[in-house]
């Protein structure tokens, strides 16, 4: 069991791009507190296209959660899909930003 909680802890990078109705419903500012709750670094971009690319970097299991409340009915606007990314952390960002 202990090698389970290990993986949980391990750092992971997550890139979700988010469609449906996210733009201009406070839709960044949400996912912005979200993550600062979970303890989570990175940013939520708005897209020309009108999706938001939201990048998580943190404990994967925070990440995890994260991505579940994206995918939930909790979240400002609709939410009609999201594709997700995972990685190895990069340690760029500091704190989490809206942009």
């Amino acid at each position: 069991m202990a090698g389970d909680e290990g993986e949980q802890d391990t750092a992971a990078r997550l890139t979700a791009w988010v469609r449906g109705r996210v733009q201009g419903v406070g839709f960044r500012w949400w996912v912005r507190s979200r993550a600062l709750e979970l303890g989570l670094t990175g940013a939520a971009t708005n897209l020309g296209d009108g999706r938001v690319e939201v990048v998580a970097e943190g404990p994967r299991k925070s990440c995890e959660r994260l991505l579940a409340l994206l995918h939930s009915a909790e979240t400002p606007g609709e939410v009609a899909g999201v594709v997700e990314r995972w990685e190895n952390p990069r340690g760029t960002f500091s704190g989490f930003t809206e942009r």
